[in-house]
């Protein structure tokens, strides 16, 4: 029985390591048939490299989204290889420590901007150079990741919070931008979940204690599960859906208290 993404050309940006939830959501869309492409920075290009080489078929290339050059050219070599693209998945964030560290108050202003840079502009930046193949596939999807911190205060989340806020209006923009060309855009706000990175977050095991305690499903999220709901949103399956952001957290967003 074919799978869900069967045949359909799939590009992941932001796999870092095993432990992420871009490499989680990689491995579901092969899973269920995706060809894929993965990025790296040049700091991680061995370890991304290995992970992609335990996918039959998948490649590694470069990609530094501050850089217009590295996406111009990112998908000029996505165009060779295969002509369209069906689905992206944006799994990049990044804010500098000293202003996750600090109180909101005091974020830098170059701290703010890169975190704004490197986390919400490169949505729209990738789907710019995207846009080309992305058309020729009749049918494609963008993901997204976000997280709560987005609607509402998480301390310790700070200036990233503005980010993925950022990000979020962004991806309601390109919904409306790249619908007429049948591209649907949406996220995915994620439950806390034990990856490296989130671990650069003050107090994220007390978010983790907080979440299990007072989610309606009383439990944590698995990166499994993200993957699942990326799987869903990058198929056919969900063809009527855009513009949204999609909580996988256990249900923790719906509470008050």
């Amino acid at each position: 029985m074919p799978g869900l993404l069967e045949g359909r050309k799939i590009l992941v940006l932001g796999v870092a390591n095993k432990r992420s939830i871009a490499w989680a959501s990689a491995q579901a869309a092969a899973r269920e048939g995706a060809r894929l492409i993965l990025t790296y920075q040049e700091r991680v290009k061995e370890g991304v490299e290995e992970l992609a080489s335990s996918i039959p078929g998948a490649r590694a290339l470069p990609c530094e989204v501050t850089q217009d050059a590295s996406v111009e050219t990112l998908f000029r070599d996505v165009g060779k290889s295969w002509g369209c693209l069906d689905g992206l998945i944006h799994s990049i964030a990044f804010a500098p420590a000293a202003d996750l560290e600090r109180a909101f108050v005091e974020t830098s202003r170059e701290g703010c901007q890169v975190a704004v840079d490197v986390s919400a502009y490169s949505l729209p930046l990738l789907a710019r150079f995207a846009r080309p193949l992305l058309e020729g596939s009749g049918g494609a999807s963008i993901v997204a990741y976000t997280y709560l911190g987005s609607e509402r205060v998480v301390p310790g989340y700070n200036v990233m919070g503005i980010a993925k806020a950022a990000l979020e209006a962004s991806v309601r923009y390109l919904a409306y931008d790249l619908g007429v060309a049948k591209v649907r855009v949406n996220g995915i706000s994620a439950g806390p979940v034990n990856t490296l990175s989130a671990r650069g977050v003050s107090g994220f095991t007390k978010i983790l204690d907080v979440v299990k305690d007072r989610a309606p499903l009383r439990r944590n999220i698995e990166a499994s599960e993200v993957a699942d709901a990326t799987v869903f949103l990058l198929s056919p399956m969900s063809r009527g859906i855009t513009g949204e952001i999609l909580h996988v957290d256990a249900g923790y967003h719906c509470m008050g208290l």
